[in-house]
């Protein structure tokens, strides 16, 4: 009988703290909308947790990188800070901060963008030092190092050290920022043989092929870069997240119309979608693409299919399509 009363009475307090014994399961169904590009499902959830438990730094996160993939920076910013105030040793907690800051770094004029550049750079180095092993907080900072100038404490130099780090915990990391670094040296030969070098260590080598791509796309290599986008389509079987990197690259290569439209549909059509890129966002590429061709009604019927799953979604940067090279 004791152990039942306390059971009974943990319960009873559980309730008026405001706690649920479901809040880890209601977090995973959270990180499944996330995944699958269903922001408005996500969000309601969260509100949910958060209305009851307004301190759950996972919750705050989670509600961040929803925020991010809706291009909504303020709110996005707002939510990690209070991410990292409940938990202040995450490591990835600080990292989603930081790519927080520079997704609005991105987009705002030279004065805020050198405060929130060095904010980006304190929340990056702050990952790193909670958990040196947490290889993408070191492949942003590294990234970082390697666009910022010196007075933002950039530097290639700085790159290449967080490169050697990486090398014995993320092989494919170590070599797609050894070839940032090329690129930005503007050694293209060696950037080309590090993008090759970080497939052939590749677990996904489909995503692989569409980072190297995208390196073809900055160097007007079209032949190789349709070359690379084939490749990596007919690597990815399960029709991931890779699909979507190409179409987006054809987008702003504005190359190729007719591919980039079938790699949307099937990655679409695929259980395996990618926080990296929400069902949302290939909805309104989709519509994009097929109101440049003339067909507005399906372009409308994309967009409101994008609506459907993210209705704080108003895209800010799709490029419109010319003619294909």
């Amino acid at each position: 009988m004791f152990l039942r009363r306390l059971v009974i009475a943990g319960v009873l307090c559980a309730g008026a703290l405001g706690l649920h014994a479901d809040v880890p399961g209601s977090l995973d169904a959270v990180r499944a909308d996330l995944n699958a590009g269903r922001a408005n499902d996500a969000l309601a959830k969260l509100d949910t947790i958060l209305s009851s438990q307004a301190n759950n730094g996972e919750a705050h996160n989670l509600r961040c990188r929803v925020m991010l993939q809706e291009e909504r920076w303020d709110a996005a910013i707002s939510s990690c800070e209070k991410a990292t105030a409940s938990e202040s040793r995450s490591s990835d907690f600080h990292l989603w901060l930081g790519r927080a800051y520079g997704e609005k770094a991105d987009r705002v004029n030279f004065i805020t963008a050198y405060r929130l550049a060095k904010q980006v750079r304190q929340e990056f180095e702050t990952a790193v030092q909670l958990d040196p092993s947490n290889a993408d907080a070191l492949a942003d900072l590294g990234e970082y190092y390697t666009d910022a100038p010196g007075f933002l404490g950039g530097g290639t130099d700085k790159a290449a050290g967080v490169a050697q780090k990486l090398a014995s915990i993320a092989p494919q990391k170590a070599h797609a920022l050894r070839a940032q670094i090329a690129e930005s040296n503007k050694d293209y030969a060696s950037a080309e043989r590090e993008w090759k070098a970080a497939i052939a260590v590749a677990k996904d080598p489909a995503r692989g092929w569409m980072d190297l791509a995208s390196f073809y796309r900055g160097r007007q290599q079209w032949q190789q870069m349709d070359l690379a986008i084939r490749t990596g389509r007919s690597l990815d079987k399960d029709h991931g997240v890779a699909l979507a990197d190409g179409a987006s690259t054809l987008i702003h290569a504005k190359h190729n119309r007719t591919m980039a439209i079938e790699l949307l549909r099937e990655y679409l059509a695929s259980p395996n979608k990618s926080e990296d890129a929400p069902a949302f966002r290939a909805h309104a590429q989709l519509a994009q693409l097929l109101a440049a061709q003339g067909d507005q009604a399906a372009a409308r019927e994309e967009l409101a299919k994008a609506k459907a799953l993210a209705s704080g979604y108003s895209p800010s940067e799709l490029v419109t399509p010319n003619t294909p090279h």
